[in-house]
């Protein structure tokens, strides 16, 4: 995640500095709007100051322009005007040492074109003033920068959980004070969080529509972002991603300096949410499916899904080696965003969506760790001829560590004991053995020795009632005339399992 970028300096309250004590400024003309702000102090002496000013000062000035006569014509308001015009914020006329008192009629035309006018006692100097605004602005800098910092932060911890396209927006609605929305390539509302109604429902529909309508002008005009302003409610959409077709959208009744900068981060953190996580091309993973759909074996598709060569387990580089992950969420409901999201922290695109399970084939040394909000189990690595039976390890795994309450199972290495049975007597073996029993009653007996004999657990593990584990182990001791209480019996057992 890249550092945000620095949010611009926050203008200063124009209240903020007239309750600093030792100023001891003073309002005498002009509009009291607690929402008025200024960006910087400038001071002028000057008749005509609007080729100097930016907008958004404070314009000081101890009034040496001022002509004698002035007070009889329309100097004020031609000086005050050119001010306004400018854009400046406001005028603050010193006393001392060429004027006693504020000229009346400089209040007056202060008074008649909106501009606020601030007396400056003696005893304050300009360049006292001026370090007043940058004070407030270096303060309201550091408080925005925090607030962009913490933003960040939350926003990469919901961006973390399982569900993490909701808890993006939930976050970023909270920070912005508003509503946030993620847009499909159709245009369609997928997710949504908070709120920017202020009297009712129909202000609310026409602030969807227009934030709609902003995230359909960003995909029409392949715009990273557009802004707009809806009856006093600021509208921002951002594409995500390049042609992903997914759009952020961000509607707040106020819009601060830093607000961009939490939404940019936001933007970010979606489109890898959103976005195709591959390390491959997406067309050699494609190609790969269709030719293991048309009976293509695993070891010859390998090589598509962007990780490895056959040769590189003649080297023991581990780089054809495979585990293949089952998943299951701790709480909330299961869908494609959060599947992909854990796809990509695992570092593996090849993601499979079951009802309620995700599987994840991973490159062996892309080690699987417990991911938060998960009950993961893991595999033992293997080559690709032997995906099918790593899955079966990877479900078995997740049941164990569902049934002890663990995030993460792995299924341990082939004991050395087994190595000594050639693979064809003892898989004979095994069917031979495990013959009278039906695959249910297999799938139960496996579980329950994994388990060490826990009816409890071995419930949990099957989804089923305790009961039922204790009628399907009796039946299992009935048709193999064998006590299972026997550790002998359980270890024969037990390797028979195996090796199915």
């Amino acid at each position: 995640m890249p550092d945000p970028a620095v949010p611009p300096t926050p203008p200063v309250p124009l209240s903020a500095l007239l309750a600093r004590e030792d100023l001891a400024l003073r309002q005498i003309a002009g509009p009291s709007d607690p929402g008025l702000v200024i960006h910087w102090a400038h001071t002028s002496e000057m008749a005509d100051p609007y080729p100097y000013l930016l907008g958004g000062e404070l314009l000081l000035t101890a009034g040496v322009h001022i002509p004698e006569a002035a007070g009889s014509g329309t100097y004020f308001d031609d000086y005050v005007s050119r001010i306004v015009a400018a854009g400046g914020a406001a005028l603050g006329f010193g006393l001392a040492p060429v004027h006693d008192t504020v000229p009346r009629a400089l209040v007056a035309a202060c008074e008649a074109y909106g501009l606020p006018l601030l007396e400056v006692p003696p005893q304050t100097t300009f360049s006292g003033v001026a370090r007043a605004v940058w004070q407030l602005m270096a303060q309201a800098r550091h408080t925005e920068l925090r607030r962009v910092t913490e933003a960040q932060q939350s926003l990469a911890g919901a961006a973390s959980r399982p569900d993490p396209v909701p808890a993006v927006l939930r976050q970023l609605a909270q920070r912005v004070g508003g509503r946030a929305v993620l847009y499909g390539p159709e245009g369609a509302e997928i997710a949504s969080a908070g709120r920017t109604e202020r009297a009712g429902r129909e202000q609310g529909d026409e602030v969807r529509g227009a934030l709609a309508g902003l995230a359909r002008v960003v995909t029409d005009r392949s715009s990273a972002t557009a802004t707009d302003t809806v009856d006093g409610i600021h509208l921002a959409a951002y594409a995500l991603g390049a042609g992903q077709g997914f759009v952020l959208g961000v509607a707040a009744p106020r819009r601060d300096p830093g607000d961009h900068t939490i939404a940019s981060v936001a933007a970010v953190l979606l489109s890898l949410l959103t976005g195709e996580h591959q390390s491959g091309t997406g067309a050699a993973r494609s190609s790969a499916l269709v030719r293991l759909l048309l009976g293509a074996a695993p070891e010859e598709v390998a090589t598509l899904l962007g990780w490895g060569s056959p040769r590189s387990s003649e080297a023991g580089s581990g780089g054809d080696r495979w585990v293949v992950v089952h998943a299951r969420p701790d709480a909330q409901v299961l869908d494609a965003v959060a599947a992909s999201a854990l796809g990509a922290a695992l570092g593996s695109p090849l993601v499979d969506l079951a009802q309620d399970v995700v599987r994840v084939l991973v490159p062996a040394e892309r080690e699987p760790g417990p991911q938060p909000g998960w009950t993961l189990g893991v595999s033992a690595a293997v080559a690709p001829p032997e995906w099918a039976s790593a899955d079966r390890q990877a479900a078995r795994a997740l049941a164990r560590a569902r049934a002890i309450r663990t995030p993460l199972a792995r299924q341990g290495a082939r004991p050395a004991l087994a190595d000594l049975v050639p693979e064809d007597q003892a898989e004979a073996h095994a069917r031979a053995l495990l013959a009278p029993l039906a695959p249910v009653l297999i799938e139960t007996l496996r579980t329950w020795l994994s388990l060490h004999g826990s009816w409890d657990r071995t419930a949990v593990a099957l989804s089923v009632h305790r009961n039922t584990v204790r009628q399907r182990i009796a039946r299992c001791t009935e048709l193999l005339a064998a006590d299972l209480d026997d550790p002998d019996v359980r270890m024969e057992l037990w390797f028979a399992l195996r090796r199915l």
